[in-house]
């Protein structure tokens, strides 16, 4: 019996001591990367999930404190919780306009919600699912101000965002007749504004509406109200996971089909006044 004993103990040795040495020096089992795993399952996940948002946009993505307001953040919410994540396995990452597919293909996000308008300059570096939002390129301006469009804007100081639709939507249009001057964000375009520095800050209306709600601005600063683009939004993910895509595209018709996505609206747009064209709530695309 002794004997039968110490062969088992020295042969579950043998075992651990081949497996220690499969692995290289000083390293560990990995573990799964965030997001990955049972998130595709639908249910139960294991791990956190990192999620990219603006932090300075009133009623889409705004950091508050150790807290997230806004539309985006609700839709993000939502859809993660259909992934089998529940709100305290998020990570929400900053994600500013210029950053976005780089913060993508880098994998330091699974998912970005932060008023990502699909294009096909940007499908040729990450996929898209959705749309989950349609907005349109429009103008802020003093409340006294004369700018009533694009028309208006020659001669004149205009603020958009580095990396953003906005800015390249003017650089391609009137690029030789407007001063077209970008900043990393929009807050820091609505600020200079404000203070005079600026005749105009251009981005998508209901990213104005939530700026020109804001108490500080509050009958100081206007939306024109003339969009001159359509601006989709989509769930920015890794290019080619038409696996993960199809589930968020699944959990945003659900979100539409029972009345959350419509909540989640009024809870975060609907003060600032903003009515959303009739293209809204939108069809997603295809996954591809």
């Amino acid at each position: 019996m002794f004997i039968r004993k110490t062969v088992a103990l020295f042969a579950g040795a043998i075992l651990a001591l081949g497996a220690t040495a499969c692995q290289a020096p000083g390293t560990t089992t990995p573990a799964a990367p965030a997001g990955s795993g049972s998130a595709a399952g639908g249910g139960g996940a294991t791990g956190n999930i990192t999620i990219g948002i603006k932090f300075d946009q009133p009623g889409l993505g705004l950091k508050e404190g150790a807290g997230y307001t806004g539309f985006d953040v609700e839709v993000a919410k939502y859809v993660a919780k259909e992934l089998g994540y529940n709100e305290s396995q998020i990570v929400w990452k900053e994600s500013p306009s210029a950053q976005r597919e780089t913060l993508i293909e880098g994998g330091q996000v699974q998912l970005i919600f932060a008023t990502y308008s699909i294009t096909d300059t940007r499908k040729q570096k990450i996929s898209f699912a959705g749309p989950y939002f349609v907005a349109g390129q429009d103008i802020l301006v003093k409340s006294d101000s004369t700018i009533k469009g694009p028309a208006d804007l020659a001669g004149k100081k205009l603020c958009s965002v580095t990396g953003s639709t906005p800015a390249k939507n003017i650089k391609d249009k009137y690029a030789q007749t407007v001063d077209l001057i970008e900043q990393d964000t929009y807050s820091k375009c609505v600020t200079a504004l404000a203070a005079g520095t600026l005749d105009a800050v251009t981005t998508d209306n209901v990213i104005l509406a939530g700026y020109a709600a804001q108490s500080q601005y509050a009958g100081k600063l206007k939306v024109v109200g003339a969009p001159f683009s359509t601006e989709r939004y989509g769930v920015g993910l890794k290019k080619g996971d038409t696996a993960l895509c199809t589930k968020v595209n699944t959990a945003l018709a659900k979100m539409q089909s029972s009345g959350e996505w419509q909540k989640a609206l009024d809870k975060t747009v609907g003060p600032s006044g903003f009515k959303p064209s009739g293209d809204n709530p939108p069809k997603t695309d295809a996954c591809s």
